[in-house]
């Protein structure tokens, strides 16, 4: 099943739109936007494949980590998570 993931990473200053550039670029292999430009947190949606929701929110997690060091943001603590049933929620409009 696929799931939604949203994660989002406060901190101490606001980011620049080159970052957020590079961060989108790093979360699109996995269907993935990225928000935050101008913002004190930088965050993304990613489509995850999982069994479960705890399971989609494991994965997601280090994903969302290593795209944000590959963009080269700060490592800043983790503030938010969401999951929804990506599958669940959208199969009434197909």
């Amino acid at each position: 099943m696929k799931w939604s993931v949203s994660i989002q990473a406060q901190g101490d200053r606001s980011l620049e739109i080159g970052e957020i550039v590079l961060f989108a670029d790093a979360v699109a292999t996995m269907e993935g936007i990225a928000s935050g430009i101008g913002t004190m947190s930088y965050g993304a949606q990613i489509v995850i494949e999982a069994e479960t929701d705890d399971e989609a929110v494991n994965l997601a997690i280090p994903a969302f980590i290593e795209a944000a060091s590959v963009a080269g943001l700060p490592d800043w603590p983790l503030a938010h998570a969401e999951v929804i049933g990506y599958e669940h929620e959208f199969e009434e409009y197909e």
